[in-house]
């Protein structure tokens, strides 16, 4: 059995959280850093002219790739969680992921053709699927299933992703755009592929930073595979769900539907906003072109300027005395924000309209700006709280497998995202917006009917000390 070291409250009162919580805050800054400066060029490197240091993709192929890229980046964390689970250790798991990424991104910057990029994608596809929900499962592990802190902990951790999405797209757009931009007879040539080694050194400081830390912070945590961890059963037989476990189970996974709906949307970012930001908005300033990645910067800046806010939201409502809002109402909110954020959009293609190459007037950037501000308000009302919910609600013998069916989830949505995006390119991107924001409000208050339901399906008053420690001796 694993020698946790679970943070407590500290003796004054004050909610402290462990400071192995600000190792893998670090850990997962450094593998997003490395995620969003390669996603943050890859449809402009894909569709990019091969003399201008791109492929030279169509638009439609290079949309779909983009969705096949991020879907299969969400599907592979279900089987790292299982084999996690069965057979190695949460730390090993990161760390084996982490070094597969790095040669994943290195490989994307050594070789500019196609099949160099289909091996650095497929790198980076496997090394996510054993890192990504191994880490967030790991930061569970630091605290007990009942500690009000959690919601609180998988915010801040949640800054941690969004510090490392923050910085690298502003990198990638000085080193492909700026720094390694070249002009021959008048033809731009871009430096992608320098972005791309930004990337790969990044997930490599991470590594060095998580390894020689881990035995200080960390203890044992996460050194052995789960199972291990699981009490013997008579006959020497896995103990079978019980039934609470068993509804809240299905609670993750009926929550895990809505949530595709959420990321097919907010994942337009990397997709269709991305085409849409480079060919239909005015982006200079002063007279400098804002290069087309520094917009996806805007969803990890207003992360970390909003994130402290909503963790000491929840934080009070907690100790209230009406209490935090359900879980369920909390990711309705998210929904219900991000189809607001499609909205603003619409008077922005009303007046450029969606033909790239008959762009009369071209609109202001603010469109996109207030746009990030309502779909990062979404984010945050429903992606960390959907990590802690698979922390909190998950049974121990299948914790990681369960965080690899939430991002399963994402896997479906990022998929939907790319094939939805490359739809711009015949329905065009008004209609696509309209729908995708009709469906996040249609779909927000459905999920806001239903969350006294699911709520009552979690049996919250079941986490109690004494409850849980009678359920691990059994």
């Amino acid at each position: 059995m694993d020698t946790t070291i679970q943070g407590k409250p500290a003796k004054n009162g004050k909610m402290k959280h462990p400071p192995g919580l600000y190792l893998l805050f670090i850990t997962e800054m450094w593998e997003r850093y490395s995620y969003y400066g390669m996603r943050s060029i890859l449809v402009l490197y894909l569709t990019a002219e091969l003399f201008s240091g791109g492929l030279g993709m169509d638009q439609g192929k290079a949309l779909q790739l983009y969705g096949i890229y991020t879907g299969l980046v969400y599907f592979t964390p279900l089987i790292g969680g299982y084999l996690t689970d069965k057979f190695i250790g949460l730390r090993t798991a990161i760390t084996i992921g982490g070094i597969t990424m790095a040669v994943g991104d290195f490989t994307l910057f050594a070789i500019q053709e196609q099949w160099g990029l289909y091996i650095g994608l497929l790198l980076l596809i496997i090394g996510n699927g054993f890192f990504k929900p191994n880490i967030s499962t790991l930061v569970g592990e630091l605290y007990s299933k009942n500690d009000k802190r959690k919601d609180s902990a998988f915010t801040i951790f949640y800054m941690g992703i969004n510090l490392g999405g923050l910085i690298s797209p502003l990198i990638a757009g000085l080193l492909y755009a700026n720094i390694f931009y070249t002009s021959t007879g008048g033809v731009p040539v871009y430096g992608f592929k320098y972005a791309f080694l930004a990337s790969s050194i990044g997930m490599i400081i991470g590594q060095v930073t998580f390894n020689l830390l881990s035995k200080k912070y960390l203890g044992d945590i996460g050194r052995t595979p789960s199972s291990n961890r699981v009490t013997p059963t008579v006959k020497g037989k896995a103990k079978p769900l019980t039934k609470i476990e068993k509804q809240r189970t299905a609670v993750i996974l009926i929550l895990a539907v809505f949530t595709v709906t959420f990321w097919a949307g907010f994942e337009q970012a990397g997709a269709s906003f991305t085409l849409y930001t480079r060919d239909f908005l005015d982006r200079t300033v002063f007279g400098y072109e804002v290069p087309v990645s520094f917009f996806q910067s805007l969803n990890p800046l207003f992360v970390l300027l909003l994130a402290p806010i909503v963790s000491a939201i929840w934080l009070k409502l907690a100790k209230s005395k009406r209490g935090d809002f359900a879980i369920p109402t909390k990711m309705a909110f998210g929904l219900i924000l991000l189809g607001v954020g499609f909205m603003v959009m619409v008077p922005a293609v009303l007046m450029t309209g969606s033909d790239e190459g008959n762009v009369a007037v071209k609109a202001t950037m603010l469109f996109m700006v207030v746009t990030y501000f309502f779909h990062t308000l979404g984010e945050l009302s429903l992606s960390p709280i959907g990590l802690s919910l698979v922390s909190k609600m998950s049974p121990i013998k299948i914790a990681s497998l369960l965080m690899g069916v939430w991002f399963l989830s994402n896997a479906a949505a990022n998929y939907l995202a790319g094939q939805v995006a490359a739809l711009t390119t015949s329905a065009g991107y008004l209609e696509i917006f309209m729908y995708l924001g009709f469906a996040a409000l249609g779909l927000g208050i459905i999920l806001l009917l239903l969350s006294k339901k699911l709520q009552k399906l979690m049996h919250l008053e079941e986490f109690d000390d004494d409850h849980v420690a009678k359920q691990m001796n059994e």
